[in-house]
């Protein structure tokens, strides 16, 4: 799984929405720091941007009608099954929120819908 380029999520269709906020949540739990190809820039940052990250993704779908358990809108929090920070520094909101997206990311992204028969 991949992390969408953040300027692609509001189009997003709902398969790529919803797994996107499944694959934040598990990023967010036991999945932090476990090594994955294509998501390991995430574990160069703290973990306080993908709390950024995923808000776009919650707003989004929550503006589509969706339902999230409110508890994600926590920072600190982790999971069920993971226990939360204890402390989490805020950090500043950046655009992109992950500087490893950028234009080219954003392509790969795009071809990589494509690939799947979505065409943004």
């Amino acid at each position: 799984m991949r992390l969408w380029h953040e300027d692609l999520i509001s189009n997003l269709p709902r398969q790529q929405l919803l797994g996107q906020h499944r694959e934040c949540c598990a990023l967010r739990g036991n999945g932090w720091g476990r090594p994955h190809a294509t998501v390991n820039y995430v574990f160069d940052h703290s973990p306080y941007k993908l709390f950024q990250y995923h808000t776009l993704v919650m707003d989004e779908m929550t503006g589509r009608g969706y339902n999230v358990d409110a508890n994600w809108r926590d920072p600190l929090y982790r999971g069920k099954s993971c226990e939360p920070y204890h402390e989490l520094s805020e950090v500043p909101r950046t655009h992109p929120i992950y500087r490893e997206h950028n234009d080219a990311y954003k392509q790969e992204c795009l071809d990589n819908l494509a690939e799947k028969g979505i065409r943004l």
